[in-house]
């Protein structure tokens, strides 16, 4: 009984480092669930004009499946061009012919993802708050998931 007390003590501490991580797993998408659907954004624009905007939420939807509708809305929509796309990153970069913006859905979990998009800002362009915003909110209508942003 000796000779296996060793491998019956690593066996059972690799088995509460699984639970253990597994709980935390559950607990980090109770979280990103419970934030779900609630649009945040940060912008700032310098007095030289730099700057960026930069909107995100969590979503229950695939991200793959985000990232599709993102797509295939963004090809389609008047006045956007998608200039790149990468399926295996699930990003997307687009313009309005006067700013630039990029979309990225990460994976969180099967059925949860995390949306950004994010916008520079450089001299004298207008702020992208509502072209991101606006592209956030329609990722959010094209995967049927109920958005707000946050402080409205």
């Amino acid at each position: 009984m000796r000779r296996y007390a060793g491998t019956i003590l690593v066996l059972m501490s690799f088995g509460l480092f699984v639970l253990s991580s597994a709980n935390a797993n559950a607990q980090w998408v109770m979280v990103a669930r419970a934030v779900s659907g609630k649009v945040q954004q940060m912008s700032h624009k310098s007095a030289n004009g730099d700057g960026y905007d930069v909107a995100m939420v969590v979503l229950e939807a695939n991200a793959d499946k985000v990232y599709a509708k993102a797509l295939s809305s963004l090809k389609t929509h008047p006045g956007i061009t998608v200039t790149k796309s990468d399926d295996k990153k699930r990003r997307i970069d687009f313009t309005n012919g006067t700013l630039e913006a990029s979309l990225q859905a990460t994976p969180l979990g099967d059925k949860l993802s995390q949306l950004m998009i994010a916008s520079n800002l450089t001299g004298a362009q207008p702020s992208a708050t509502s072209l991101v915003l606006q592209g956030v909110l329609k990722v959010c209508k094209e995967v049927n998931v109920n958005c707000t942003v946050e402080g409205e």
